[in-house]
């Protein structure tokens, strides 16, 4: 029995990355002996173990063969005669495919190390065709890295380019497409993700409501770059500088999808977007089965980020509405986190990226203003029923007027 680390643990040792997770091989073994010697199994589509004392997965060395679509679509042979070089040939590409001995020796068989210092992402074999959940894969390694200077192989984007003609990407399911998108977003330059994706025609395949974007202009006085698909992903390249939420970097990105509905006729201008992106952002949300926490803050975001824009121009009265239908005063949390969505889509055109957005700030002051006034005092006042609420819109109307006279404003 002989033990290898390998995958991302031995690719971010060489690069410099402080990394987590450690998996490691295991080569001229059997499921019997690693059970006789503590390790506990787990794992349902191939054998992994648990160590007894680290915790730490190991998996026996194993090739594939494809039985069907799908990335699970696979027959796997995990016999003591697997060497380490069958199993690395089966990974998707070459900075995944090295691995580390005992004794601190790298095995690089198919040129990672090469590929590394030549900043490239690249497939290890044809077999990389086998898996659709690859395409996905390595779009997101793209976002990873894109800070390094890593691109993809141009063989690689063919090939995943071929696996989406062909119909490979099809038979992908909705939770690992969320799954794959989820980690993106969380990844230095998730709007890289996207970008791929588009180039090998996977974003119309995945997330079609975003990819409709693309094409559909917009006025140039207001927007410059024009494309309502490249200001989607210049909105998600600013959410990153701002947040690292991955559901506020989603949201500023989908938050124009009724853009995309806007009848040619009407061209550049998009009147009504702001409801008729409710309709595609709840079909997305439904079909890859995105949590809530996603869909609610992208619905809010799409439905009142025009209102937010025109912060400065809305008298107290209409504040407080917008307050109340965002929910500000239950969920404060998400309302500022919908200002930043909204600041993502200001700063996210083509000139706009250093311009100040005091819109924010003045929802989060009016916010707290409207915040001082407290039923309570209300009703010790004597008010009841509707009054009550009546009263309470009335106050903190008064409390927002302060902001007009503000010198800061």
């Amino acid at each position: 029995m002989k033990t290898y680390l390998v995958g991302g643990a031995v690719r971010d040792q060489l690069l410099g990355i402080p990394f987590k997770d450690k998996d490691w091989m295991v080569v001229d073994s059997s499921i019997t002996a690693m059970l006789e010697q503590g390790f506990t199994q787990v794992g349902k589509d191939f054998p992994v173990f648990l160590h007894p004392h680290t915790n730490e997965e190991y998996a026996l060395a194993r090739t594939e063969r494809k039985t069907g679509h799908g990335y699970t679509g696979f027959e796997c042979n995990t016999s003591p005669t697997v060497t380490l070089e069958d199993d690395l040939l089966r990974r998707d590409i070459t900075i995944n495919a090295m691995a580390r001995d005992e004794s601190g020796q790298i095995i690089d068989p198919y040129q990672g190390q090469q590929d590394l210092d030549k900043k490239i992402l690249r497939h290890v074999s044809p077999a990389f065709s086998e898996d659709p959940l690859r395409i996905l894969r390595v779009a997101r390694f793209a976002a990873r890295f894109h800070h390094l200077g890593f691109s993809i192989a141009d063989e690689t984007l063919s090939l995943m380019t071929n696996m989406v003609k062909n119909g490979e990407a099809n038979h992908l399911v909705s939770e690992r497409v969320w799954q794959e998108c989820a980690s993106a977003l969380s990844e230095q330059s998730p709007w890289v993700f996207f970008e791929i994706l588009k180039q090998t025609n996977c974003l119309k395949l995945y997330f079609g409501e975003l990819d409709a974007l693309f094409g559909v202009p917009q006025p140039e006085k207001h927007h410059p770059e024009i494309d309502c698909g490249k200001h989607a992903l210049l909105s998600l390249q600013q959410a990153c500088i701002l947040s690292q939420s991955p559901e506020v970097r989603f949201s500023a990105l989908i938050h124009d999808l009724g853009k995309a509905l806007t009848e040619k006729d009407k061209w550049p201008s998009h009147h009504g977007h702001e409801q008729s992106g409710r309709t595609p952002i709840k079909q997305m949300c439904q079909r890859l089965r995105i949590p809530t926490t996603f869909k609610e803050l992208a619905l809010i975001t799409c439905e009142f980020h025009t209102h937010i824009h025109r912060a400065l121009e809305l008298n107290e009265k209409t504040i407080v509405k917008v307050l109340k239908q965002c929910d500000a005063f239950r969920r404060p949390e998400r309302f500022k986190n919908m200002l930043i969505c909204c600041e993502s889509d200001s700063k996210g055109r083509t000139g706009y990226e250093n311009t100040p957005y005091p819109q924010s700030n003045h929802f989060i002051e009016a916010l707290n203003l409207a915040n001082t006034v407290k039923p309570k005092d209300l009703i010790v006042e004597g008010y009841k029923g509707k009054d009550v609420g009546i009263q309470i819109d009335l106050r903190r109307a008064q409390k927002i007027k302060q902001l007009a006279n503000s010198p800061a404003l």
